[in-house]
This record gives C-alpha cells, sequence and structure tokens, in this order.
C-alpha cells in the first residue's frame, strides 16, 4: 500500500537515497533539506528522474517556522534522518558542541514527532515514526562519546514511545546503520582538530588522527551505502518487522557481543 512519507535530513547520505528509492517504489515521499542549496538539487534529481511522487522542501529543525509548516502536512510515515556528528575526546570536548549535538539528534527530532503524534492520536490515525539511530546508539568506542550518547538517548525515547503509543495504533521502529561510506563518518571524524590543542589539551591531535584512521581506513569500516538504502526502502513503509534494525548483520554480531562484554568489564 502507498504511503505519504516525511523525511528528514534528505539532502544527502541515507535520506537522500531513500527518498529516491521509496518514490521509486511507489510511495508519496517528502524529502526535506536543511538547506536551499540542497532542495534545490534534489528537486532537479527529481525532475531528472521523473519522480512526481518526491515532494521536495526546505526543513531546518532549528526554525520554528519550517517546523510549523511541517506540522500541517499530512502523512503517514516520519523518519526522523537529520544528524549531525562531533567527535573528540568526551573529556575535553567543549560543552556546546555536545549540547548542539543533542539539539539536532534529540530535542528537535522529539519536538517533531511529538507535534504528529498529537494530531495522529486526536485523529485515531494509525501511522509510523522510524528513526534513523546508529551502531553507535548500542556501541560506544572512544573518540565519539559526544555522538554515541545523544544516539542512545534517541534509542531511549524510541522504546518509551513504541510501548506509550502502540495502544493508538501508532508504530515506531529504529533502523542502526553500520559504518557506511557516505562520508558522514569522515567528516564527523575531522570535527575535533577545530579545536583540539597540543598545547592545551592532553589528548593529542596525531593519537585522535590515529585512532580514527584505525577505524574508518578498514574495508569494514567503508560499507556501501546502497545495503542500507535497499533496507530502508523494506523497513519505512512496512507494518510488520523488527522494532530494532541493525544493519548489516555484522555490525548486530559486533554490537550484541560488545554488549555481552560490557557485563564482565571490569575498571
Amino acid at each position: 500500500m502507498a504511503r505519504t512519507i516525511l523525511i528528514t535530513g534528505a539532502g544527502s547520505g541515507f535520506g537522500e537515497g531513500a527518498a529516491i528509492g521509496l518514490a521509486n517504489a511507489g510511495h508519496d515521499v517528502i524529502a526535506t533539506a536543511q538547506i536551499s542549496p540542497q532542495v534545490a538539487q534534489l528537486r532537479d534529481k527529481a525532475e531528472e528522474l521523473n519522480l512526481q511522487n518526491l515532494r521536495v522542501e526546505k526543513l531546518d529543525l532549528h526554525d520554528p517556522y519550517d517546523v510549523a509548516y511541517a506540522h500541517t502536512w499530512d502523512i503517514d510515515v516520519l523518519v526522523n534522518n537529520a544528524a549531525v556528528g562531533e567527535c573528540g575526546p568526551i573529556s575535553e570536548i567543549p560543552l556546546d558542541l555536545v549540547r548542539r549535538t543533542f539539539e539536532t539528534i534529540v530535542f528537535k527530532p522529539l519536538a517533531l514527532t511529538q507535534g504528529f503524534v498529537k494530531r495522529w492520536v486526536a485523529e485515531k490515525k494509525a501511522a509510523k515514526i522510524v528513526f534513523t539511530s546508529s551502531m553507535g546508539g548500542l556501541f560506544t568506542p572512544p573518540g565519539y562519546g559526544a555522538y554515541t550518547s545523544s544516539k542512545h538517548a534517541l534509542e531511549g525515547i524510541a522504546e518509551a514511545l513504541r510501548q506509550e503509543l502502540e495502544p493508538f495504533g501508532i508504530k515506531v521502529q529504529t533502523i542502526n546503520p553500520g559504518p557506511y561510506l557516505t562520508g558522514f563518518n569522515e567528516t564527523m571524524a575531522d570535527t575535533p582538530f577545530r579545536w583540539l590543542d597540543d598545547s592545551k589539551n592532553f589528548t593529542k591531535r596525531a593519537d585522535m588522527r590515529a585512532l580514527f584512521d584505525s577505524m574508518l581506513g578498514k574495508p569494514e569500516g567503508r560499507l556501501d551505502p546502497a545495503e542500507l538504502i535497499d533496507a530502508m526502502v523494506r523497513i519505512v513503509p512496512s507494518d510488520e518487522g523488527k522494532f530494532r534494525n541493525v544493519i548489516p548483520r555484522s555490525v548486530e554480531e559486533l554490537v550484541k557481543k560488545d554488549q555481552a562484554e560490557r557485563w564482565q568489564a571490569r575498571i
């Protein structure tokens, strides 16, 4: 059954790929991007692909007027995909960067979601919420604490919503991507070098770079994003499925192994 699907953060990466894929699958998609150049670029792509069911709108989650306008749209599925990334040692990262991360990954998507939920409950509408979380919502390597802690918070919100909204016929899922090569992880790994200073910080720049290179320089840290996009096209409109979807399976097994080991970890 064709759905009307709103995707945030569709200006690039998973969001853009899923928007095009879902439109190709016959769904009516409202793909949103934070800035006007991304909107224009995606509109051009939709026109080139003759996807008349792919509508592109500007939606900056930090802009109350954008959000108020989005809440007027009649949708069946909300995909909270917008994100930012900040890396660096959590023991030294400037707190304003942590707050900014939580604003974009946690608070703003929650505000958008609450607005739609209120409407759906009032209308007695069966609907669905999907959060693009991360393997980092279940797994925390060093150097990624600001980002992964925000995704851990998102996991808690999704878990609570799933239980609270079930009586109203509103379904909730998470999609937890592994390290796919969209450019997001690589750009995020550059962020601490804006502020890390060897003369001020005890975490040294060379050590931080070596850590990121050890994670992102391997083939298993540079997966083909087409796999995740195909999974999103299957999962997002579906009425059935797992609540949590860690992709690919190898990463799911890695996360489960890590979580089991945490129970035995000692200080």
